[in-house]
């Protein structure tokens, strides 16, 4: 009989993967043992592998440049980066080694800015295109920025107001996108997003505000919708209604010369994951290209803020099971040495799934079970599988330590989960490690951030050490 959880794996999925196989009984990430890392750096374990960073790049800036060339397609590609996603510096330094350029969403993310202008990671030829709504801080932080000689930097209108507040703050002449408010699915609880000037006042909005004003240069059209780039009719609704909009702007304004599609690029949340990123682009740049000719403009560069994609494939987590509760005849609960709420925020706020694998004892047989966090909370847990009803892995046994892991993991989780904080329950963040690869592949890890210990979260709530 095939009772072995390698058996289950098998018989449910393709496997081994690309970035998933065996060694053994033991689960490589990457070419990564992962129990020589849970034996050098024991857990709960944060890692983030950054040669994934600048994979993903480069994947999405040779298929938008494919097809371009198939469409004929006569503009440029810009592939920025989502800050938002994961602010931190190594992720920068990885990111940016790629020619690509950067989106903000709010103040501090201009002194982020800064500093990589400070230290050489990008120039003066970057685009930095700053999304979000402005109060005073963010309005300030874009004008020093532009003041100080940054000309391709491109604040996004997000409302009426941000003209004049951008006008006293910059001086001389500078650039600006309009950000459409997108409509959002019927499923959603609300219509049109917050975000943005609407479809139908777009034009108007730059005819009354921007066209007789001969300090400000519209370069920019900005889209987005909430579920993603997503092959489904709403979807390619929404994009046409954006390009109509596009069209007819660029027939009154002759500067309007990119057009932002956003991020939105799913990642491999499961072992089952299918999507064709060639096809959607390819529908992409087909669709824009037929409207543009049809309507004698010209075509419009094309940026994305891919984050999201950029990251996420790059972060996973180890947990060991602590112990093994029998709540009923049917429900085996599998205690893991950390919380879901302090580390993976996002499966708890909105039920969010990331591939979950066993790391080692692949040979052993399986059961049923479901992943408790060590907080008092009833909703630290993970349950479910995206396309199974239940979890499955090596059974357990007080002797044979068992060990998971959580992969793609590298967007968000680290912000949400306030990183360097207070957690739930005072559950102490874990270690965090950064895994490189020379040029000849030799693999190389380094500790970012050592486990929160006591001292440091008595400090953040204010207790006092005794003289």
């Amino acid at each position: 009989m095939n009772t072995k959880y390698s058996d289950l794996i098998n018989q449910t999925y393709y496997f081994p993967q690309e970035e998933f196989k065996l060694n053994k009984d033991n689960l490589l990430f990457h070419n990564i043992d992962l129990m020589k890392l849970v034996e050098q750096y024991g857990t709960p374990l944060k890692f983030t592998y950054l040669p994934q960073i600048s994979e993903n790049i480069n994947k999405a800036k040779a298929w938008f440049r494919k097809s371009m060339e198939k469409n004929k397609y006569d503009a440029k590609y810009y592939y920025c980066y989502c800050t938002k996603s994961s602010h931190f510096e190594y992720i920068m330094n990885e990111a940016f080694k790629n020619n690509i350029h950067i989106e903000t969403s709010s103040a501090f993310d201009v002194n982020i800015v800064e500093n990589l202008l400070e230290n050489g990671k990008i120039n003066k030829s970057t685009y930095v295109i700053c999304n979000g709504f402005k109060r005073d801080e963010y309005i300030t932080n874009i004008g020093r920025l532009i003041n100080n000689g940054h000309k391709n930097t491109i604040p996004i209108i997000d409302n009426y107001e941000e003209l004049d507040l951008l006008q006293a703050e910059i001086k001389g002449k500078f650039k600006i996108g309009i950000r459409i408010a997108a409509e959002e699915e019927p499923k959603f609880e609300f219509y049109t997003s917050r975000l943005g000037i609407g479809y139908k006042n777009i034009v108007s909005f730059y005819k009354k505000q921007i066209q007789e004003n001969d300090r400000l240069e519209l370069k920019m059209l900005h889209f987005f919708i909430n579920t993603g780039i997503n092959d489904t009719s709403y979807y390619w609704n929404e994009l046409v209604k954006c390009i109509k909009v596009y069209i007819a702007l660029k027939k009154e304004c002759p500067t309007l010369d990119g057009l932002n599609i956003g991020g939105g690029f799913p990642i491999k949340n499961s072992l089952a994951f299918e999507y064709d990123y060639q096809y959607m682009i390819d529908e992409i740049i087909n669709q824009i290209k037929i409207a543009c000719d049809e309507a004698e403009v010209d075509v419009p560069n094309i940026f994305t803020e891919f984050g999201s994609f950029t990251v996420g494939e790059s972060g996973g987590a180890i947990y060991q099971i602590l112990y093994q509760k029998q709540q009923n005849d049917r429900e085996k609960w599998n205690m893991i040495d950390s919380s879901f709420i302090t580390t993976l925020p996002d499966t708890w706020a909105i039920n969010k799934r990331f591939i979950m694998l066993a790391v080692n004892r692949w040979n052993d047989t399986y059961e049923r079970v479901l992943l408790g966090g060590l907080t008092c909370d009833s909703d630290d847990y993970y349950n479910s599988e995206q396309n199974m009803n239940a979890i499955y892995l090596p059974k357990y046994s007080k002797e044979k330590p068992l060990y998971i892991g959580f992969f793609n993991t590298g967007a968000y989780q680290e912000t949400i989960g306030g990183y360097g904080g207070l957690h739930h329950c005072l559950i102490p963040q874990p270690k965090h490690i950064l895994i490189d690869r020379d040029e000849n592949g030799i693999l190389a890890t380094e500790v970012f951030s050592e486990q929160q210990t006591s001292d440091d979260v008595l400090k953040i709530l204010g207790y006092k050490k005794k003289l």
